[in-house]
This record gives structure tokens, C-alpha cells and sequence, in this order.
């Protein structure tokens, strides 16, 4: 807790044209807080101005929050006069300002997978290996020891010991060289080694890089957790930048990604519920390792997704040295819509290739798992909600293969809900408290809605005018009362161009433009039947 004692801090408040929602008692009365580069200060005299008010009007709710500042301001004050300090030689008191490091902490991911010097530091047992690189040999026919090394994304020294392995059992052999030194001999099967390579084909089809035991990538989870995010008024307007978003919006959202566990973002659709959670990854510091493959008691389990994982947004140093079978993104952001089913949440076995696919919730660890649209699911908001119930108390999923064993993974990840239904119809209470952040994305205001339309007007290359803005919300948002949204100038300005392709002018924001654009883009405020019918609650 801050307070400012001085006049000028509360003239400055005052004069201040918009104000944070968390700033009020309730509504736009009762203002006493202040932000000043990005710290949050109780104002001393508006809180006993305020509290006057509210006596005044027997407000009993501002007066139970209003008391509450008066008895921490006094006890502070109290506290200072007991060390003999005079209170009117100072302006503020209560907590420091932070420093610098501490507004803008930063998330250095220090993990890196040491590369394996021999066999056993691979986690996998010697007959696996010698499967997996029988596997890979059946498929390319013919290949040197350095391309089997690389395939494998393991070190020479190590394949040459199942090398020498297989050429003892006669299941391999010599047929050429592609250079100096053993490391370029070419091999190919022998007929004896063909059966074995069917055998271990049997098995599994897999002949990417070799798989890193579960155990090593729960253990990485942990070293590159989302717990250890820190996330400050400072921090998240650098995250958030470029992006007109209310104030009140981020002491929401910034809280609710310190806490690493799960939000809820609610609130009528086009207003960026899929934006925050985006903008969100850039809060979370470094990129991070993950395994290409897994290997878990004989199931091998597909972790790299090219579509859900991204690649690093900080320069790397090519020559670091680590393990290759892992390949570091960004962190990730995995989103599924109405689209989502039970079954995509379990481990999804190709009957062909043997292989498993890790669902949604194991490749989004360390990062964000959205659910957009949630309660449009095709499986019931209640099934739907029940699957995730150990998940968000213990933060760890069970996951079962084929043959009916059970896989423990770690849950850590920031999942978010992102819906435009009310949470009180999505579940009962016990439900709805496993999700522990819950908060209304609101709409804009006029000026933020301005705000959009200027930013947007740069992007796309239109020139802004106020004028044609007035002409917008008196015509087609006044009379209707046609509430703003943050996707709308967008979309809007969309239209536009491609009208005025179509017309082969230039794009501006003329009367005749907006006009024909919000005419395609609104729906008619008229109902009409056009003799077929719909359910929306199907």
C-alpha cells in the first residue's frame, strides 16, 4: 500500500480525464487512486473527502472500503511517528516505489538439455536404440554412419556402439565409404537384419529422432515452469503495446498469469478475449526446449507440433552445445475452439505408424492453453469441465495408452476459458471455483473505440479523419444504440478496401464507403423470414 499526503497529487488526480475501474468504489464515484508510472497510489485527502461523502449519503459500502484506507493510512502514520519521523515533511508513505528491476522483472530460461556422452545418458535402454536405429536404416536402404548419428540426432561415439552390436550378430553390414574414417562407412541390411528391422517395425514405425525419456522432460516442465513468471503494472504495458485495452482489463489479467493456474475471460465476442491470451506469451520471458518425441514404458509419443509450436523469437547462438533430439520455440500458445472433443484430450493412437499424439494440454506446457468458444463444444460444458477437475487442483494429468497404462504429465501451463456465455451457466459452483480467475473483457469506450479506428487507419493505409468517425457512430451506432467493439473499425475498414477495389477508387473514409461497408457488415435491426428456421441451442 501507497498514499500521497500532498495537495498537488490530489489536484492531479482530479484532473485527470479517465481513471482505472479498480479507482472506484463503485461506478465513477469515489475517486482516490492514483497511477503514476504504472504504481498505484491511495490519494490521503480524497480518501477522507470521500469518506465524508459517503457519510453523508449513508453509503454503507463506501464507507466499509473507505474505513479501511483510513485505518491503514493512521496505522502508518503511527508507525512513523514511533521512530520519531515527522509526517508533514514527507509526500508519500507506505511501500517504496520499485526500481527498475523489480517493475520489469525478467524470466531468464536457463535450462539447457546436456548433449549424452554415452548411451546410458540417454535414459532409453540399448535394445530400444538398436530397434530405433534398424528402423531408420530399413527405410533409407542405405546410409553412413554420420547421417544415422544425425537422424538419430545423437553423437557418433554412441551409434558406433550399437554398430558394432549389429555387426556382431551379423545383422548389418559394410557396403561402401563415403569419406575418411569409420564415420563415413555406408551400411545396409543383411537378410538376417531385414527380419530384425521388421520385428522392430512391429513395434512402432517411428524413425525421426531418437525419443527423450518422460521422466527427462517432466523434469525440464519444472526448470521452465510458468510458475516463475512475474508480471507487474510496468511489465504488461511493454506486452500490451500497440494494443488499446482498458486499464482495469490488465489488474486482471496480470494477476491472474502470476498465478500460473486458470482464468476465465468472458464478455461479448470481438472484443480480443484470443488477443490477451497472445499478447500474455510475451510475459513469459525466454523460449524453451522441448522433446521432439517421448518415450514412455514402449510408447513413443510425438510432442513437436510444426503448427502449434512455433520457433524462437531470441537469437541463439548456433555453436551452444545441447542435446539435439529437443528443438526450442517460443513458448507456446495452444488454442482450440468448438472444434475440441474428450477424446482430443487423451493420447491419440495411429493404428498404422503405432505412434501416439500428445493432446492439446501436454504441448502446451510451459505456456497457455486456450479453450475459445468454451460452452460450444461439441461434448457437454459439464464433461468438459469435469476432465479438468485434478488437472486445476493438482496440476498434474493422467493420460492412458492402448494397452491400458497410465501416464502421469505435468499440467503446467496458464489455461484460459475464453466464452461470450454467462459462467453461471457453464457450471455449479464446485466447478466454477477450480477456475480461479474470472473476469468480464468490457467494451470499449468511445475514446478507446476512436483510439482503434487511428491505429487501424496506419496498418491498413487509410487516412483518418474525425469527421468521418462522428459521421460513423451518429449514423450507424446512435440511433440503434449499437454497442462498440474492439474488432469492428477492422473489420469495417476491411470492407472498405475491398469496396473500393471493386469500385477501383481509393480507399478512404468517405459518407458513401462507411455506408456501403456497415450495410454488408451490421445485420438489419428489422427481422424478416425468409421461410427456413434455425436452433441456437443445439
Amino acid at each position: 500500500m501507497r498514499f500521497l499526503l500532498d495537495q498537488r497529487s490530489y489536484e492531479e488526480m482530479q484532473a485527470r480525464r479517465s481513471h482505472s475501474r479498480d479507482c472506484y468504489v463503485r461506478g465513477q464515484e469515489y475517486l482516490h487512486h492514483l497511477y503514476i508510472d504504472g504504481v498505484k497510489y491511495t490519494i490521503a485527502r480524497a480518501v477522507y473527502a470521500c469518506y465524508t461523502e459517503a457519510q453523508n449519503r449513508q453509503d454503507q459500502d463506501a464507507i466499509l472500503h473507505l474505513a479501511m484506507h483510513i485505518s491503514e493510512l493512521e496505522q502508518l502514520i503511527n508507525e512513523i511517528r514511533t521512530r520519531g519521523d515527522t509526517v508533514t515533511s514527507l509526500r508519500s508513505i507506505g511501500d517504496a516505489p520499485p526500481t527498475e528491476d523489480e517493475a520489469r522483472p525478467q524470466l531468464n530460461n536457463s535450462f539447457l538439455p546436456p548433449e549424452p556422452q554415452n548411451l546410458e545418458e540417454t535414459g532409453l535402454n540399448r535394445t530400444f536404440l538398436t530397434e530405433h536405429f534398424l528402423r531408420i536404416l530399413y527405410n533409407k536402404g542405405r546410409i553412413t554412419g554420420r547421417d544415422l548419428a544425425d537422424s538419430m540426432c545423437l553423437t557418433y561415439h554412441i551409434v558406433e556402439e550399437i554398430i558394432v552390436d549389429l555387426r556382431k550378430v551379423e545383422h548389418i553390414d559394410i557396403i561402401g565409404q563415403r569419406g575418411f574414417g569409420d564415420i563415413n562407412y555406408e551400411y545396409i541390411l543383411t537378410p538376417r537384419g531385414q527380419e530384425a528391422a521388421m520385428s522392430a517395425m512391429s513395434k512402432v514405425q517411428y524413425v525421426g529422432p531418437a525419443p527423450v525419456v518422460l521422466a527427462d522432460w517432466v523434469a525440464s516442465v519444472k526448470a521452465q515452469t510458468v510458475q516463475n513468471v512475474k508480471v507487474t503494472r510496468k511489465n504488461i504495458r511493454d506486452a500490451f503495446q500497440g494494443l488499446v485495452i482498458d486499464e482495469s482489463i490488465l489488474n486482471s489479467v496480470g494477476p491472474a498469469v502470476n498465478s500460473g493456474t486458470s482464468v476465465m475471460l468472458f464478455g461479448y465476442p470481438g472484443n480480443g478475449k484470443t488477443t490477451i491470451a497472445e499478447r500474455i506469451t510475451k510475459l513469459m520471458g525466454d523460449d524453451i526446449f522441448i522433446p521432439q518425441t517421448i518415450y514412455s514404458d514402449g510408447a513413443v509419443i510425438k510432442m513437436y507440433d510444426a503448427i502449434v509450436h512455433e520457433p524462437p523469437k531470441h537469437p541463439w547462438d548456433d555453436t551452444t552445445e545441447y542435446d539435439r533430439r529437443w528443438v526450442r520455440i517460443s513458448r507456446p500458445v495452444v488454442i482450440v475452439g468448438g472444434e475440441l472433443t474428450l477424446d482430443q484430450l487423451n493420447l491419440i493412437y495411429n493404428e498404422t505408424s503405432k505412434l501416439y499424439e500428445a493432446p492439446f494440454q501436454m504441448k502446451a506446457n510451459c505456456g497457455i492453453f486456450l479453450i475459445d468458444d468454451f460452452g460450444r463444444q461439441q461434448v457437454r460444458v459439464f464433461d468438459l469441465l469435469n476432465r479438468w477437475i485434478v488437472p486445476l487442483e493438482k496440476r498434474y494429468d493422467f493420460l492412458n495408452t492402448v494397452t491400458g497404462q497410465k501416464i502421469q504429465i505435468p499440467f503446467d501451463q496458464l489455461i484460459m476459458f475464453s466464452t461470450n456465455l454467462d459462467p453461471k451457466d457453464l457450471g455449479d459452483e464446485a466447478l466454477l471455483r477450480r477456475i480461479k480467475y474470472k473476469f468480464e473483457i468490457i467494451d470499449p469506450t468511445e475514446d478507446q473505440f476512436r483510439e482503434i479506428w487511428k491505429i487501424m487507419c496506419k496498418v491498413r493505409k487509410v487516412p483518418y479523419d474525425d469527421r468521418s468517425i462522428d459521421y460513423l457512430i451518429a449514423k450507424w451506432y446512435t440511433p440503434d444504440e449499437r454497442p462498440f467493439r474492439m474488432c469492428q473499425p477492422r473489420d469495417i475498414l476491411d470492407q472498405i478496401i475491398s469496396i473500393a477495389r471493386y469500385n477501383m477508387e481509393t480507399p478512404t473514409l468517405s459518407a458513401d464507403l462507411l455506408d456501403a461497408a456497415c450495410l454488408t457488415y451490421f445485420p438489419s435491426k428489422e427481422k424478416k423470414s425468409f421461410g427456413a428456421k434455425i436452433r441456437l441451442d443445439l
